[in-house]
């Protein structure tokens, strides 16, 4: 029988063993993902975890009365729910789709019982958590140094990394909520990365339409989570297009 897994799109799937294919696939089950659906909510249970084979996925900081920072982003290089891999039952924070798509679901019960079954998926899953804790120190690093731009810049090539598509869907006031910024702020800095050529901006879309000169305008804060991803986990099936990284 042809085992689903080996039909993922999810880049961390296919770089597991074919024992461990076979042991994920009878528990997997392949769902839609909505735009703005919930995926876990803060310090409640995680009932899945999710594989994402399309669309994006944010994880959002938020506290009382109403801050919220995205702090994190998944699209079909990983996975949600990291506390269970971690030991834990919850997250302190929220996880909402923010493009829809797809994923492979796997209950939180079936992946502690298929962790305790095998070390090598462990240690596998294991390194993504580091990767994604790398991500989520990047993002530290350029929330508190980085100018708008430069955020706004590394932010776009991240997207553009995970839904393969020049066209992104996404409003100025959303892109306000994951930055931690004003609208305004976010509508000057689109209007300045699109006088320079490298994106065109309507209301609801960002079209882009030179990665390399966003990666120049970044000015460093893109790049190390994607490399440590091909350092620690590597790549499966095929290479990344040019001028992306090999994760895809």
């Amino acid at each position: 029988m042809n085992s689903p897994v080996n039909g993922s799109r999810n880049r961390l799937l296919a770089v597991l063993s074919h024992a461990d294919r076979d042991l994920l696939t009878p528990a997997l089950e392949t769902i839609g993902l909505d735009a703005r659906q919930i995926l876990e909510a803060p310090r409640d249970p995680i009932a899945y975890v999710y594989f994402v084979e399309s669309g994006l996925v944010s994880v959002v900081g938020t506290t009382e009365p109403d801050h919220r920072i995205e702090v994190g982003m998944v699209g079909y290089e990983g996975m949600t729910g990291l506390g269970i891999v971690l030991g834990d039952d919850r997250s302190a924070n929220e996880t909402v789709v923010q493009s829809a798509g797809s994923a492979m679901r796997l209950s939180t019960k079936s992946l502690r019982e298929l962790m305790g079954a095998s070390r090598s998926l462990t240690a596998t899953l294991l390194r993504y958590v580091n990767v994604f804790m790398v991500q989520g120190s990047q993002t530290a690093l350029a929330n508190g140094r980085g100018r708008l731009d430069e955020r706004l810049a590394r932010w776009l090539l991240m997207w553009h990394d995970r839904v393969l598509a020049d066209d992104l869907v996404i409003t100025h006031e959303f892109l306000a909520l994951l930055l931690g910024v004003r609208r305004q702020g976010v509508t000057v800095a689109l209007h300045e990365l699109e006088g320079q050529g490298l994106i065109r901006s309507t209301r609801s879309h960002v079209r882009i339409l030179d990665r390399d000169g966003l990666q120049q305008v970044a000015n460093g804060f893109y790049g190390v989570p994607e490399a440590e991803y091909d350092r620690s986990i590597g790549y499966a099936a095929h290479r990344a297009p040019p001028g992306r990284p090999t994760f895809l």
